[in-house]
C-alpha cells in the first residue's frame, strides 16, 4: 500500500481513467525505485469533499475491497494505482464500481503498453 506523499504525487503524472465515482491514476515506477519490480502497489484518496468521516471511511472501505479483488488478475506489475474518490449523488453499487474498475485497469493496460 502506498502511504508516502512523493508516491501520490509521481503517480499524478501517470495516466488517468475517470468515473462518475472514482479516478483511478496508473504510474509505472522508476527502474531504480526501492520496490521490486512486479509489485503492484495501489494508493487510495479521499479528500473531505466527499462528506463526513463516516462518508470517507466507508468509502476508503469499498475501494479497499475493490483493489483487494481486481489486482491480483488485473493489476500491471511495476505500476502504482492511485484511486481517488468523487462526490457522487448517491452511493454507487458495488457490482457497477468493479465493473468500473475492471474496465479503467484494462483501459490503463492499454496505455502503458
Amino acid at each position: 500500500m502506498i502511504r508516502k506523499r512523493p508516491d501520490f504525487l509521481a503517480a499524478n503524472r501517470g495516466k488517468r481513467f475517470v468515473t462518475t465515482s472514482f479516478v483511478l491514476l496508473a504510474h509505472r515506477r522508476r527502474d531504480d525505485h526501492p520496490v521490486p519490480a512486479q509489485t503492484i502497489r495501489y494508493g487510495i484518496t479521499v479528500t473531505k469533499k466527499i462528506g463526513n468521516a463516516v462518508a470517507r471511511n466507508r468509502m476508503k472501505r469499498r475501494f479497499r475491497a475493490l483493489l483487494a479483488a481486481a489486482l491480483p488478475g488485473h493489476g500491471i506489475a511495476g505500476v502504482d494505482h492511485i484511486m481517488i474518490g468523487r462526490k457522487a449523488d448517491a452511493e454507487a453499487d458495488f457490482a457497477a464500481l468493479q465493473a468500473d474498475l475492471e474496465k479503467g485497469l484494462k483501459h490503463l493496460a492499454k496505455k502503458l503498453g
